[in-house]
């Protein structure tokens, strides 16, 4: 549990809705796993489908979105370039089509999400947005109903492999662990990442999230008792099983844990 993990935190799903498309962008590496996950909603015979997640400004990618048109409306769950970046470019594509953000600097057209739990959508589908933030201060998640079936797309929440970062100081892990008891309450619902597999237990998911966060909590604790002082210090004790070249990112979610709990960073 409280090792390097790199498989998927919850199994994998044997089958999506029909409702469900998924289009990868071709931008992998250590961060974006695969590449990231753009997703495409459209009901049963609906008209307009509902996109989640641009990704990069990628053409090739982008013209295969917009080849799902018409678009009804772009949904984004938190600010980072890999998810947002190609969101202006689409837009275009799409005759001005709204992207609808926490962060007004990522929203086009419309109005910035601003409201926990609102509940939005059309097109024969049922959209309520999970207020989550951790990862970063504007993640969101959406809980997508139709037909009885129901969807959690996760943006980097909850990723489809391995574990995410605290991006702090933008993110906070308090935040964080609270997100994660929020999205443990989806017991049984897929999860759709920002990267990697889609999940089949969306609460199964952040349960193992939350008891990976608890232990790394415990490990730097330790690691502070030791001796160490700053972030690079609890890194190389905490994460010595993680790739160097990773160490950048483990050392946001030191300094968020570190915040935390309340020691002084210099």
């Amino acid at each position: 549990m409280t090792g390097h993990v790199t498989a998927p935190p919850a199994a994998l799903a044997d089958r999506l809705p029909d409702w469900v498309t998924l289009l990868r962008a071709p931008n992998p590496g250590p961060m974006t796993l695969e590449g990231t996950n753009t997703w495409v909603l459209r009901a049963p015979g609906a008209q307009y489908a509902v996109v989640v997640d641009p990704g990069p400004p990628d053409e090739g990618h982008l013209a295969a979105i917009a080849a799902h048109a018409p678009i009804g409306f772009v949904l984004i769950t938190h600010g980072h370039p890999d998810h947002t970046e190609g969101a202006p470019r689409l837009s275009e594509l799409l005759g001005g089509v709204h992207v609808l953000a926490v962060d007004p600097a990522h929203t086009i057209g419309g109005q910035p999400l601003t409201e926990p739990g609102e509940q939005f959508g059309g097109f024969g589908l049922s959209i309520d947005l999970v207020d989550t933030p951790g990862h970063t201060a504007d993640s969101v998640c959406f809980l997508v109903e139709h037909g009885g079936e129901r969807v959690v797309l996760t943006g980097d929440t909850i990723l489809g492999r391995g574990t995410t970062v605290v991006a702090h100081p933008d993110g906070h892990l308090g935040d964080y662990l609270t997100s994660l008891g929020r999205l443990g309450t989806y017991q049984g619902v897929p999860a759709l990442p920002g990267h990697g597999p889609a999940l089949a237990d969306c609460g199964a998911a952040a349960d193992f999230y939350l008891a990976h966060r608890r232990a790394r909590l415990d490990q730097v604790r330790a690691a502070v008792a030791e001796g160490a002082g700053t972030a690079p210090e609890v890194v190389a004790k905490v994460y010595a099983d993680v790739d160097r070249s990773l160490w950048w990112a483990a050392e946001w979610s030191v300094r968020a844990q570190l915040e935390y709990l309340g020691v002084e960073q210099p």
